[in-house]
């Protein structure tokens, strides 16, 4: 297998990181949505609302700053993401026991973390020529991040309260600054033979995979937003269980945080099979089963409780997360490769965008049918995206990609 040049290797190691602080950033907040719950005083569908403007700007501003990234490169925009995410984070942690002002400061970390996905993706895309590859390691340290928000803001909510999780989230995103200086990206073109950089190119298929990405997004932000909570709510005799096993005192939150933490890093391993998966088989099938196996998983979630909730978690987000090292594939496959940037963008303003619309669907669905049926929507949601996705074998009927030394 060919190995990464040390242009590819800063590219991956910034985009990398970026992805794992995109997901700290969107994800310290469920973590402590309970704990906000009670900080506040008000019913939980509101404290959850909080967070819809935050989601819906990560998902809507991807596009036009992908289209940016396009024209001025994406080492500015990442450069862009780790300041104003900072920025945004530190504000958040000052004003956190204001609801209104908080809400303001979780819109303007989801503009900027908005920038992550359509210029980190096409960074890999056009820079390294392991698209599959550069792909899952990058989702891998997604899914760390995923993992990591619930624990970091766990821990630091138990010993000091929420506002020093968003002050210790607005240093992590200046490292991320620091990185970039420490490993320079020179150029993110891609050394690949030229052949392969314009296999791209299928406009209708595109379309078609972004109809099923704009479920998934529905179904990643639903089931994200909401999964510390009902750890938290219906692991009651599992916590119970590890308190008298390990003979300590900690709080359900944190030990949910810590569940919710081994859930997502499950998904690690899941990233790394889709990716090892879109190298070696076809590509829409691999997509196909992802999907399918999480059907019947969401809807199991919902009558389930304690260790059996905890299994179906970790197989749930295997799949729902591991997929996406595929997906990204696809997408690099479907776009033209010069407008890459900006077919994320699109990409990411259909799942984080119309997929923030799960935030408000998630509290709508809690208050009035409970909190085990928003499992139940999101076994729905997956149902429909995995018959979306059977027009894809109409389209590209190339055998997948393989990389040679």
């Amino acid at each position: 297998m060919k190995k990464l040049n040390p242009g590819e290797r800063a590219i991956l190691i910034t985009a990398s990181f970026g992805h794992l602080m995109c997901h700290v950033n969107m994800l310290v907040f469920p973590a402590l949505l309970l704990p906000l719950t009670r900080h506040y005083d008000m019913p939980m569908a509101t404290v959850l609302g909080l967070s819809f403007y935050m989601y819906l700007l990560f998902g809507l501003t991807a596009l036009p700053w992908g289209m940016l990234a396009d024209r001025l490169g994406g080492r500015l925009l990442m450069a862009i993401f780790y300041i104003g995410s900072s920025l945004a984070s530190l504000s958040a942690g000052i004003w956190i026991h204001s609801p209104f002002l908080l809400s303001i400061c979780l819109s303007v970390l989801g503009l900027f973390a908005g920038i992550y996905h359509p210029v980190g993706l096409g960074m890999i895309s056009k820079g390294i020529s392991r698209v599959s590859m550069g792909m899952g390691y990058n989702g891998i340290f997604g899914s760390l991040g995923v993992a990591a928000a619930p624990a970091i803001a766990g821990v630091l909510n138990w010993l000091w309260g929420p506002q020093a999780a968003y002050i210790c989230l607005a240093g992590m995103n200046f490292f991320g600054l620091a990185l970039m200086l420490a490993f320079p990206i020179s150029s993110t073109k891609k050394q690949g033979p030229k052949k392969r950089q314009e296999e791209n190119g299928n406009a209708r298929a595109f379309l078609v995979l972004l109809a099923a990405m704009t479920l998934g997004g529905l179904a990643y932000r639903g089931a994200t937003v909401i999964l510390p909570a009902y750890i938290e709510i219906k692991t009651e005799a599992f916590f119970h269980w590890i308190s008298s096993a390990l003979a300590m005192d900690f709080s359900r939150n944190l030990g949910a945080a810590l569940i919710v933490s081994l859930v997502y890093l499950a998904s690690m391993a899941g990233q790394y099979a889709g990716g090892r998966a879109a190298e070696r088989f076809n590509l829409k099938i691999c997509y196909l089963i992802f999907h399918a196996i999480t059907v019947p998983t969401a809807i199991f979630m919902a009558m389930a409780t304690d260790i059996p909730l905890t299994i179906l978690a970790l197989i749930y987000f295997f799949f729902l997360l591991g997929m996406q090292p595929i997906e990204n594939t696809l997408v690099a496959r479907f776009a033209p490769k010069k407008y890459h940037h900006s077919a994320y963008g699109i990409k990411f303003i259909m799942t984080f965008g119309v997929g923030a619309l799960a935030v408000k669907m998630a509290g709508r669905i809690e208050a009035s049918f409970g909190i085990e049926s928003v499992f139940l929507a999101l076994g729905m949601v997956s149902l429909i995206l995995v018959a979306v996705i059977l027009p894809l074998f109409r389209f590209d009927r190339k055998p997948p990609m393989r990389h040679h030394a």
